[in-house]
Order: C-alpha cells, then structure tokens, then sequence
C-alpha cells in the first residue's frame, strides 16, 4: 500500500477517513505536476476548488480538509462544518459573497450617501463644504487603518479580517440612519401659509434657527465605521482571490469584483432616487411635492436595508478558511513579474518569514519606497480618485444645476450614467487585459491609453447650460441685468407682500422665468385644482399675462430646462466615466504585478494609503468648495449662511473643466513614467521560484493533477 508523498505533499491534504473513488484515473505520463526545481509532486491528486465538489467527497459528513501544515481548509465556524457548506467552499463562492458585500459597500458609500447629500443639507442646515467633509470621513478612517489592516492582515487569517469589517460596515450604515430618529419631525410652512402675498408675514428667528448642523458628527461618525470596515474589502479581498485562483485569471475575477463594487452606487443613486420620492415623515401627509426644494425625501430608508444586509453576508464571509482547497498549486505556479531593483534587495520579499513580525515592517515600506513603478501608479490613482470621488460626491447636484431638476430626478438620470459607463468599463478593464494576456508593461500602456482618452473628452465642460431667469437673482424683474451682480428680490410688484428671504419654494411663471416663491411673484390666489401634479397660483403681479397660462399664473416647482446641449454634455460625460473607470482594473492589476508575491497585501494598503490622502480626502473637499463658490443664492436663516439654492451654471462647468484637466494631465504624467521606468525580471529565471518566467512556467499552468488509484489508497 502505497503512503507517503501521495497523501501528504506538498499540497497534500489529510483525511479522517478512506476516500474511495468509483472511476479512478490512471496515472499516466502527463497525469501528475511536478515541482521542476524538487522533483516533488505538487498536489497528491484530490481535486481542488470546484473539481473536488464533482466527487462523492463533498457529499461525506464529517470530512476535513487539512493542509500538510494542518491547516483547517474546510469552510465553517469553529467545528460547526457541514458538508453543504463545502460546495461553496471555492474560488467562485469567495467571489460570490465577496462581489455582494462590495456591491453593498458601493450602494452605501458611493450610492446613497452622494444621492442624499442635497436632502441631509437641507435637513439638517448644511453647506457644500460639510457635506464634503462627512463623505471625505470615509477616506480618512480608511487612511488611518490600511497600514494595520494590510500588514497583519494580508499575513492573517484574511476572511476573518473581512467578515468582521462587513460587519462593522454594516454598524456604520445604522448609525447614518440613527439622525432621523433622533431629531424632530421635519416640519415645513406650506405656501398657502406664507409663501403667497399677503401682509404681515413673520417667521420667529428663534423658531427658524436650528441647531441641526451638529448632526454632522454623527453622519461623520457613521462615514468613519464605514471607512473601517471597508478598508479590508479592497486590500485583503482583492489579494485572497488572487491568490486562489490562476494567474491568468485573476484580473477577471478581480474585474467582477470591482463590478459589483461599481454598480453598487449605481444601485444607490437609481434606488435612493426612488426613495427621494417618499416624503422623510412617512405615514404624515405634506401640501408639498418632490419638485419643491423645500422637500425631503426618506434619505434614511436604504441605510438601514443595506446595514441590515451587511450584518447578514458577514457571516458566511467569517466561516472561509484562510487559504481554500487545492489553492497551493497555483502559488506555486506563479509568474513573478515584480519590479528589478538595482540593489537586488526586492530578493528579500522572497523569503517566507519576511513580514511576519513588526520588525519587518520598516523594510517592507522601504522595498515598496524603492519601486519607482509602484510609486507613480501609486500617484496615478490619487489623480483618478480625486476626479472619482468629487464627480460621484456632487455628479447628482451638477446635473441638477445644469438641467433645472430636482434631486430625485438628477440622481436617477446620474444612476443611468453610471451603471454602463462606469461597470462596464470596470468589467472591460479586465477582461482586455485577460483577453490579450497582457504583461505589466502592456497594462500599463493600457491604463495610459485610457487616461488620454478620457483627458479629451474632459474639454466637454467648456460647454454648459444656461441658468434659467430668476427674477431678483439672475436678472431683474423687468428683465434687465442685475447691477454689480447683486441680489434684488423685491420690485414695486410685491412690495406690500411682506415676503420672507426664510421661505425658499421656486416656482415658474408664465412668462418662463422663475420666482424665489409664489410671494416674490405678487401671487395672491392659490388653486384648489392641480395641474401636472403641481400647485397653480393667480393674481401674481410681478407675472405678465400670457395666452398659454392665463393672466399672471405660475406653477409650483422650477421651470424646464430647455438646453439643447443635454445630449451632447450627458453623452461626453458617458466617455468620461467609462474611459476612468477602464483603467481602475488594469492599473489594479498592474501594481500586484510590480511587487513581490508576499507584499501584494500590504502594498494595496500602502496604495490606497497615498490614493485617499492625495485623492479621496481631498476631492470632495476641494469639489464641494468649489461649486460653492459658483452659488448665486444662498440660504438665510436669520442672517446666518445656510445651504446654496441656486448656482451659476457657467462658473461650475468652467471649476469642473480647469480641476478635471489638472488632474488628468497629471494621471497621463504620471503613468507614462511608471512605464518608462518598470524593469521586468530577466526571462531566464527558473521556474517555481518567485522570479519564474512565464515560457518556463507554460507548461506547468496546463498540466492537471491526477487522481490516485486504488492501489495508491
């Protein structure tokens, strides 16, 4: 009877009981991988991943995989490891619960929160700037734990570092969702009160001021844990699977991954559009409608759904091994293509105790320090990420400001951009690089091509959509330009009104132009009957009669945009997201090409260390302040400076244009030199060791592992 090597290999796996296999295969010549530079069997012929789920073997109960290092490979908590459970236990159910928690992570993040910022700013009081800060909260909880989390963890036990991160994600979600509970009902003055003239009108500033804005911590708090829990998702997440499944196929599922991860917010802007259309009190009836920028929506219902959910997928996430089945091979299997260092020092990484303790740690900063490569796809990604996280922070409120929408409808129409441009060219990164077996060089001129491409599509901005007349605002109200630019709401016509600057609900008369509220135009009557869903005021004065609506009539809500640069602005901002988000997978790919195997973990951590402090952090910061400058009417509150109401569109098309440009010259830079100086290891290295070339290794990447006979059990 034959032992030793077969059971118990360099792969090998020992089982509680005999294994009986009703169709051996023969052993032939080819049938069995060796390691070429030992002359060991690589695997002892089980199957591995979703090959072994073919056999009898997954249907035994009480059954354990162990590695020859006794490793506990079977999936599970603790001893609780039922054999349904196994048939999960591959590199397609990693992938599987791993894409559901991005998706949820992207629906939170980069879907709903940038869908309701409008909405939390008009709740809670907010300008542009804090909202900022709260989405850049995320960025800088992450920043804070990378290098803890990809260090220890990338030489851990990963899934536990990610189960327990969802969850924590999850907890972030619920305490988003907490201010609604907490705060007062959301109570609004409709205009039959005091927005129609009338004398006499007053608004205690004791009742107007609030003191909501302190809610901002909270929503802060609740960014950071989201930050927290996600900082494993896309370190340690991306690198498990890479190290679980073939080379060649790793920028696949590592692109399936980061699909999931797009459309997520996508999911998030299409749902929390949805959700924008329910008034935040339900159950309460409201005079007002979505089209009334004194409405709120229920912000908080998708952050109690999606942290719900991320309890939930924690959980099978936890019960994963720390390696799965049969997973060896393919690490033995692997191609080095890590940066050549002058000194030879990125021979270090090599060794298999180098980043088990802390004293390594200081090396492994300075090998990753040293990779000239490394660094300036490092610097590329902060570029795209700024661009990234400021357009997906604000998107909704550009095209809000651009086509004279409301929230709902600017986050919906920015979720139908999203959903192909940005997952599309997430999946089509990866599969062009899959497709052409593209090398670290040729990813890397990919990423540069797509840079380019989108760097001349960005000159789109110098287009934008005129503002729409408001009288007082843009112009005056016999038409005239505005002197010195400045505000002028009251006229001869609603003088005796008594109108109050606190009592902000746009309307659109008849004559096309808009109106800071149905008082401002001198309305005095107010229609028992609507008309396209919307309030009709008469009587107003400031308003000229006209055949279409009758004498001084005006609707409640903003007028129609008539832009007839829409198609052509919407179709270049397409270009735009799809060529950015082509790279995302190559340039991904390339920085796990560039380094040692056993410092991929850490350097994704040290990655996005660099890519939210100069992008993440900074972007919606640095967008929300600029669009604040174009604002043309802010909100008054007693004399005190609350949320922007109106914005000059030309000023933010001409911000946008001159900050996407900056950055995406400084991307094109900066890829160009990650490619003109990558030096690839020398072509004759020997193969199975970590400088194994891709010819010598060919082979080895075709031949399957044979199952042991009868007679060999």
């Amino acid at each position: 009877m034959a032992k030793s090597h077969h059971l118990t290999g360099e792969n090998g796996f020992h089982f509680s009981q005999p294994l009986v296999f009703p169709s051996p295969s023969p052993v032939g010549e080819d049938s069995s991988a060796f390691d070429s530079a030992s002359g060991t069997p690589l695997s002892n012929g089980t199957p591995s991943g979703a090959e072994s789920c073919e056999l009898p073997l997954c249907e035994a109960k009480g059954i354990k995989y162990i590695s020859a290092e006794q490793e506990e490979l079977a999936c599970g908590w603790g001893g609780f490891t039922p054999g349904c459970l196994q048939l999960f236990n591959t590199s397609k159910g990693v992938l599987f619960f791993l894409c559901v928690a991005s998706f949820l992570q992207g629906m939170t993040v980069n879907g709903f929160i940038n869908t309701v910022i409008t909405s939390i700013e008009r709740r809670f009081d907010l300008r542009s700037y804090q909202s900022g800060l709260i989405a850049s909260s995320y960025d800088i909880a992450a920043c804070l734990c990378l290098t803890f989390v990809s260090y220890f963890g990338g030489n851990g036990h990963k899934p536990r570092w990610l189960g327990w991160g969802v969850l924590v994600m999850g907890l972030g979600s619920l305490l988003f969702a907490l201010p609604h509970f907490t705060t007062g009902r959301y109570e609004v003055r409709s205009s039959a009160e005091v927005g129609i003239c009338a004398a006499n009108q007053s608004l205690p500033c004791a009742v107007a001021a609030s003191s909501l804005s302190s809610y901002r911590f909270v929503f802060m708090l609740g960014q950071f844990l989201h930050g927290m829990g996600a900082t494993p998702l896309y370190t340690l997440g991306v690198t498990y699977l890479d190290e679980n499944v073939k080379t060649n196929y790793s920028p696949v599922y590592i692109a399936v991954f980061y699909t999931a991860a797009i459309l997520g917010p996508a999911a998030g802007y299409l749902v929390g559009g949805m959700f924008l259309n329910i008034y935040t009190e339900i159950g309460r009836e409201t005079d007002i409608s979505p089209e009334n920028t004194l409405w709120v929506g229920a912000w908080w219902i998708g952050f109690l759904g999606a942290g719900a959910a991320s309890l939930l997928i924690s959980i099978p996430i936890l019960g994963y091994p720390q390696r799965l089945p049969g997973s060896q091979r393919y690490i033995v299997m692997r191609v080095s293509e890590a940066h050549q260092l002058k000194d030879g020092s990125h021979k270090k990484a090599s060794d298999p105790d180098f980043g088990k303790t802390v004293k390594d740690l200081p090396r492994s900063v300075l090998l990753l320090l040293k990779n000239p490569t490394f660094i300036f796809l490092c610097l590329a990604g902060a570029t795209e990420a700024t661009l990234i996280a400021g357009m997906s922070t604000f998107g909704p409120k550009f095209l809000e400001s651009q086509f004279s929408l409301s929230a709902s409808e600017a986050a919906t129409l920015f979720g139908y951009l999203v959903v192909p441009a940005g997952g599309g060219g997430t999946f089509l990164g990866g599969f062009l690089v899959n497709k052409f077996k593209l090398r670290c060089s040729g990813i890397i001129k990919l990423c540069l091509l797509c840079t380019v491409s989108s760097l001349l599509a960005i000159f789109i901005f110098f287009i934008h959509c005129p503002n729409m007349p408001m009288a007082g605002v843009t112009q005056m109200y016999n038409g005239s330009t505005l002197p010195g630019s400045q505000l002028n709401l009251t006229a001869v016509c609603n003088a005796e009104c008594g109108c109050l600057q606190e009592t902000y609900s746009p309307v659109c008369g008849s004559d096309d132009v808009m109106y800071y509220s149905p008082c401002h135009a001198g309305c005095r009557k107010v229609s028992e009957n609507l008309r396209n869903g919307k309030k009709v005021y008469g009587e107003c004065s400031c308003i000229e009669k006209t055949l279409l609506l009758g004498p001084g009539e005006a609707e409640a809500g903003k007028c129609t945009s008539p832009c007839a640069k829409r198609t052509l602005l919407l179709f270049f901002m397409f270009v735009v997201i799809l060529f950015t988000f082509l790279s995302s997978i190559p340039a991904l790919t390339a920085t796990l090409r560039c380094v040692s195997d056993r410092q991929k973990s850490f350097a994704l951590g040290i990655q996005w260390i660099v890519v939210r402090t100069l992008g993440g952090i900074p972007g919606p910061i640095a967008f929300g302040s600029m669009i604040d400058k174009s604002c043309l009417l802010w909100q008054d509150q007693c004399g005190e400076q609350g949320s922007c109401y109106v914005y000059q569109n030309s000023a933010m098309s001409r911000y946008t244009l001159v900050t996407g440009l900056v950055y995406k010259v400084l991307g094109t830079t900066f890829f160009t030199i990650a490619c003109v100086l990558y030096k690839p290891p020398p072509t004759e290295s020997a193969p199975g060791s970590s400088d194994t070339s891709e010819n010598a290794n060919g082979d080895l990447q075709e031949t399957k592992p044979s199952l042991p006979t009868e007679e060999d059990i």
